[in-house]
C-alpha cells in the first residue's frame, strides 16, 4: 500500500499542471503554488512580448492526452499557447488544486523529523508555514529575470531613456520613433527585434556576443521537425555512457555524419544568406545542437537585408551623453534598451545548505534523470528536463517523479546508483559534450527519445516504441503514442 502524501507543486506553467495532474491521479493530495494571479509561466501574458511563438510546432508542444486545437497555426502564438494551458487545466479540473499569487520564501526540513519539507508562504502580505510530505518544484528555467547594469545606466534613465528586460518589453508603442538597441542573440532577442521594427523604431541595433547556428522553420522547404528530432539524427550525436561497440560505431560512420551536417550547414548558409550578414558561426553544428539553438524568427532576414536591423558582434559598455557605448569601441544612439539576456537559473527559497547539495562549483545541477538529487530527499524538480518539446518533457518526468515518490518505479534507484549516474553524466557534460553544459547541465536536447527511453524503462512501461520501425526511427516524438507508453506502466493508487 502507498501511503497518500500532501504534496506541494510550485509553480503554475507547463511544468506545474503535468506534476499536478500525474500526483492528484495517483490519489495524492495537492496544493499547487503560483506567485502570479494566472496559470501559465512564462506563457502568462503580462510575461509575454508582443509576437512571442513557439519555437516548436504545435504536435511537438502538447500534452500526450490534449492536442493543440486544430485551427491553430503550426507555431501557436502566446495568447494560443496561454489558452491551451487554460483548457488543459479545465480538462483535468486542475484550478481547484492551486493558489494563486502565493509566493514561497524558504524551504527547510521539517523540524519534526517527519519526511517531507516546511514551506514559508507569503500572501496578501501575510506569512505562514506549512508541511509537506513531498514538494515537486516546477518553476523551470525561466522563472526569475537576469537583471544586469551597466556603467551610466541610472543618469541614462533620468534623461529619459529606457532599460528593460526582454520579458517586459509588454507594449511595442514604446519604441516609435525610437533608436532602439537589444543585447542577445536568443530567439527572444531576435523576436523584439523584428517587432521593434514593424512598430516603428527610429533604429534597431542587435548587439550579440557569438554567432550561432539559427533553424528556420522550414529548412530547404520541409518543416525542421521532420529533419532533426528523430531517433536517427539523435543517434548521429555523442550520446553519453556509450558501449565499445557504439564507439566503434561511431568511428566507422564518422565520415558519413560528418557529411550530414556539413551539409546541413551548407543548406543553413544558402537559405539564410549568413554569410552576407558576417553571421556564419565557426563552431559546428553538431558540437552546439542544444536547448540554446534558436529557430529563425519570421522576417529576421529580411530586415537584415533591408537593413532595418544591423547586427553588431559585442556587448554593452556603458551609457554616455552620446548614446551607448559598445565593446567594439563604436558609440551608437540609444533611446531603448532592450536586454534579452535571458533567466538566472536556481532555486532561491533553498538555503545555502542544500545549494551546495544541489549545485557543483561549475554550475551543474547533481541530479539523477534531470529531477532528484539523492542528498535531497522527498523533493524533486519537473520542467528541469528541458528539451525541444518541453511539454511531452515535462509530462513524463512527472509521471517518472509521483513514481519514484511513492517507491514504485520498477528501477528504483538507491543512492549509491543515483550518484554514481550523476558523476557520469557530469564527467560527459564535461570532457565529452560540452553544450550539454547549457543551463546548468539541464537541457535533455538534442538527446528526447533517449531521455524518454530512460524514463519508461525506470517506470517499468511495457510498450516504449512505436510499432512501425519506420516511424519510430525516422519521424518525430509522437505525444499521443507516449500516453500509450505511459499507460501500459505499472498502475497504482495511493492511499
Amino acid at each position: 500500500m502507498v501511503d497518500r502524501k500532501k504534496v506541494a507543486v510550485i509553480g503554475g506553467g507547463v511544468s506545474g499542471l503535468a506534476a499536478a495532474k500525474a500526483f492528484n491521479e495517483k490519489g495524492h493530495r495537492v496544493i499547487g503554488f503560483e506567485r502570479s494571479h494566472d496559470f501559465g509561466g512564462v506563457w502568462e501574458l503580462s510575461r509575454s512580448y508582443p509576437d512571442v511563438r513557439t519555437q516548436s510546432p504545435k504536435s511537438l508542444y502538447c500534452y500526450t492526452d490534449h492536442p493543440m486545437p486544430d485551427d491553430y497555426p503550426e507555431w501557436p502564438k502566446g495568447p494560443m499557447v496561454h489558452a491551451y494551458l487554460h483548457s488543459y487545466a479545465s480538462k483535468h479540473k486542475l484550478a481547484r488544486l492551486f493558489r494563486l499569487n502565493t509566493n514561497i520564501t524558504a524551504m527547510h526540513k521539517r523540524i519534526d523529523n517527519k519526511p517531507g519539507w516546511t514551506l514559508t508562504l507569503e500572501a496578501a502580505g501575510k506569512e505562514w508555514t506549512e508541511d509537506f510530505d513531498f514538494v515537486s518544484i516546477c518553476t523551470g528555467q525561466f522563472s526569475e529575470k537576469n537583471i544586469i547594469t551597466h556603467p551610466g545606466q541610472q543618469d541614462f534613465v533620468e534623461r529619459g531613456g529606457q532599460v528593460m528586460h526582454s520579458s517586459e518589453y509588454t507594449d511595442p508603442t514604446v519604441v516609435k520613433d525610437k533608436d532602439v538597441v537589444v543585447l542577445g542573440g536568443s530567439k527572444s532577442a531576435t523576436d523584439i527585434a523584428v517587432n521593434a521594427v514593424k512598430n516603428g523604431a527610429k533604429s534597431v541595433r542587435l548587439v550579440y556576443l557569438n554567432n550561432v547556428w539559427r533553424v528556420p522553420y522550414h529548412v530547404g522547404g520541409i518543416n525542421f521537425k521532420n529533419l532533426l528530432y528523430m531517433r536517427a539524427q539523435e543517434e548521429q550525436f555523442n550520446g553519453w555512457d556509450r558501449t565499445p561497440v557504439s564507439r566503434a560505431l561511431a568511428a566507422l560512420f564518422k565520415p558519413l555524419v560528418w557529411a550530414n551536417f556539413r551539409g546541413l550547414e551548407t543548406l543553413l548558409k544558402f537559405q539564410l544568406g549568413l554569410k552576407k550578414h558576417n553571421m556564419v558561426p565557426t563552431s559546428p553544428i553538431e558540437k552546439e545542437a542544444s536547448c540554446s539553438l534558436p529557430i529563425v524568427t519570421p522576417g529576421l532576414f529580411d530586415c537584415l537585408k533591408a537593413g532595418t536591423i544591423t547586427p553588431v558582434i559585442g556587448t554593452f559598455e556603458g551609457y554616455t551623453d552620446k548614446g551607448l557605448k559598445l565593446s567594439t569601441g563604436d558609440t551608437v544612439p540609444c533611446d531603448t534598451a532592450i536586454l534579452a539576456v535571458g533567466w538566472k537559473l536556481g532555486v532561491p527559497y533553498l538555503s545555502q545548505e542544500y545549494q551546495d547539495k544541489l549545485i557543483e562549483s561549475d554550475g551543474q545541477y547533481r541530479v539523477y534523470r534531470l529531477s532528484v538529487n539523492p542528498d535531497l530527499p522527498d523533493m524533486g524538480f519537473v520542467g528541469f528536463n528541458s528539451s525541444f518539446c518541453s511539454v511531452l518533457s515535462a509530462e513524463m518526468i512527472a509521471n517518472w517523479l509521483v513514481r519514484y515518490a511513492d517507491g514504485q518505479l520498477a528501477n528504483q534507484p538507491n543512492a549509491t546508483q543515483m550518484n554514481e549516474n550523476i558523476d557520469m553524466m557530469l564527467n560527459w557534460k564535461r570532457t565529452e559534450r560540452p553544450a550539454a553544459k547549457v543551463y546548468g547541465g539541464l537541457c535533455s536536447a538534442p538527446f528526447h527519445f533517449r531521455h524518454f527511453d530512460e524514463l519508461l524503462a525506470d517506470i517499468g512501461a511495457t510498450k516504449t516504441k512505436r510499432s512501425n520501425p519506420l516511424a519510430e526511427k525516422f519521424a518525430h516524438p509522437n505525444a499521443t503514442a507516449y500516453g500509450e507508453f505511459l499507460a501500459s506502466a505499472p498502475q497504482y493508487m495511493a492511499g
